[in-house]
Protein backbone atom coordinates (compact mmCIF):
# COMPACT_ATOMS: atom_id res chain seq x y z
CA UNK A 1 0.00 0.00 0.00
CA UNK A 2 2.87 2.47 1.08
CA UNK A 3 4.65 1.95 -2.46
CA UNK A 4 1.42 2.33 -4.53
CA UNK A 5 0.98 6.14 -2.39
CA UNK A 6 5.21 6.74 -3.17
CA UNK A 7 4.64 5.56 -6.91
CA UNK A 8 1.36 7.84 -7.86
CA UNK A 9 2.76 10.42 -5.53
CA UNK A 10 6.26 10.60 -7.91
CA UNK A 11 3.67 10.15 -11.19
CA UNK A 12 1.69 13.36 -9.73
CA UNK A 13 5.02 15.44 -9.05
CA UNK A 14 5.98 14.64 -13.16
CA UNK A 15 2.89 15.34 -14.37
CA UNK A 16 2.87 18.80 -12.20
CA UNK A 17 6.50 19.63 -13.57
CA UNK A 18 5.48 18.54 -16.89
CA UNK A 19 2.21 20.56 -17.19
CA UNK A 20 4.36 23.75 -15.84
CA UNK A 21 6.92 23.09 -18.04
CA UNK A 22 4.58 23.59 -20.54
CA UNK A 23 2.91 26.73 -19.45
CA UNK A 24 6.22 28.10 -19.56
CA UNK A 25 7.23 27.63 -22.69
CA UNK A 26 4.01 28.25 -24.65
CA UNK A 27 3.24 31.36 -22.62
CA UNK A 28 3.24 34.20 -25.00
CA UNK A 29 6.24 36.74 -24.56
CA UNK A 30 6.56 40.09 -25.19
CA UNK A 31 8.23 40.01 -28.91
CA UNK A 32 5.04 37.60 -29.82
CA UNK A 33 3.22 38.96 -32.62
CA UNK A 34 0.43 37.78 -32.33
CA UNK A 35 -0.25 38.43 -28.85
CA UNK A 36 0.45 41.87 -29.48
CA UNK A 37 -1.61 42.44 -32.77
CA UNK A 38 -4.69 41.38 -30.22
CA UNK A 39 -3.73 44.64 -28.04
CA UNK A 40 -3.77 46.59 -31.14
CA UNK A 41 -7.02 47.91 -32.26
CA UNK A 42 -8.89 45.78 -35.26
CA UNK A 43 -8.08 47.82 -38.07
CA UNK A 44 -4.27 48.54 -37.47
CA UNK A 45 -3.38 44.78 -38.38
CA UNK A 46 -5.28 46.13 -42.06
CA UNK A 47 -1.65 46.51 -44.20
CA UNK A 48 -0.05 44.75 -46.91
CA UNK A 49 -1.67 44.01 -50.60
CA UNK A 50 -4.97 45.65 -50.89
CA UNK A 51 -8.56 45.10 -53.52
CA UNK A 52 -10.69 47.84 -53.86
CA UNK A 53 -14.17 45.49 -54.35
CA UNK A 54 -17.84 46.48 -54.83
CA UNK A 55 -18.38 43.99 -52.60
CA UNK A 56 -17.36 41.07 -50.73
CA UNK A 57 -15.63 43.17 -48.99
CA UNK A 58 -13.68 41.95 -45.39
CA UNK A 59 -13.77 45.97 -44.16
CA UNK A 60 -15.95 49.40 -45.27
CA UNK A 61 -13.21 52.00 -45.20
CA UNK A 62 -14.28 55.43 -45.23
CA UNK A 63 -11.23 58.36 -46.57
CA UNK A 64 -11.43 61.39 -43.82
CA UNK A 65 -9.05 64.84 -43.87
CA UNK A 66 -9.10 64.45 -40.10
CA UNK A 67 -10.18 62.36 -36.70
CA UNK A 68 -9.12 59.22 -38.85
CA UNK A 69 -8.39 55.41 -37.15
CA UNK A 70 -5.67 54.78 -39.29
CA UNK A 71 -2.70 57.08 -41.47
CA UNK A 72 -2.10 54.40 -44.56
CA UNK A 73 0.74 55.50 -47.12
CA UNK A 74 0.42 53.91 -50.34
CA UNK A 75 3.22 52.07 -51.69
CA UNK A 76 4.35 50.25 -54.46
CA UNK A 77 6.77 47.91 -52.51
CA UNK A 78 7.86 47.42 -48.37
CA UNK A 79 3.78 46.95 -47.60
CA UNK A 80 4.50 44.83 -44.77
CA UNK A 81 4.44 47.16 -42.23
CA UNK A 82 1.08 48.61 -39.83
CA UNK A 83 -0.22 51.98 -42.25
CA UNK A 84 1.22 50.80 -45.84
CA UNK A 85 -0.79 49.74 -47.97
CA UNK A 86 -0.08 48.58 -51.66
CA UNK A 87 -2.84 48.15 -54.05
CA UNK A 88 -3.50 45.03 -56.21
CA UNK A 89 -5.68 43.70 -58.46
CA UNK A 90 -5.57 39.35 -56.99
CA UNK A 91 -3.19 37.99 -54.61
CA UNK A 92 -4.76 40.25 -52.12
CA UNK A 93 -4.55 40.32 -48.50
CA UNK A 94 -7.36 42.35 -47.55
CA UNK A 95 -10.24 43.65 -49.61
CA UNK A 96 -12.09 46.85 -48.75
CA UNK A 97 -14.90 49.19 -49.98
CA UNK A 98 -14.64 52.51 -49.53
CA UNK A 99 -17.97 53.88 -48.26
CA UNK A 100 -19.48 57.52 -47.20
CA UNK A 101 -21.02 55.91 -44.25
CA UNK A 102 -21.30 52.59 -41.95
CA UNK A 103 -17.60 52.18 -42.06
CA UNK A 104 -15.99 50.11 -40.21
CA UNK A 105 -13.08 52.45 -39.57
CA UNK A 106 -11.74 55.70 -41.01
CA UNK A 107 -8.29 56.09 -43.01
CA UNK A 108 -6.43 59.66 -43.99
CA UNK A 109 -3.71 59.21 -46.37
CA UNK A 110 -0.57 60.56 -45.72
CA UNK A 111 3.38 60.86 -46.98
CA UNK A 112 4.80 59.90 -43.46
CA UNK A 113 3.89 59.07 -40.36
CA UNK A 114 1.84 55.95 -41.65
CA UNK A 115 0.26 53.78 -39.08
CA UNK A 116 -2.38 53.90 -35.84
Amino acid sequence: MKKRFIYASGILALASISLSTYAFMHAPSDNDASYEASALPSHCHVYGEIKVVDYGEDYKVKVVDYGEDLEVKTVDYGEDYEGRWKFVDYGEDYKIKFVDYGEDFTIKYVDYGEGC
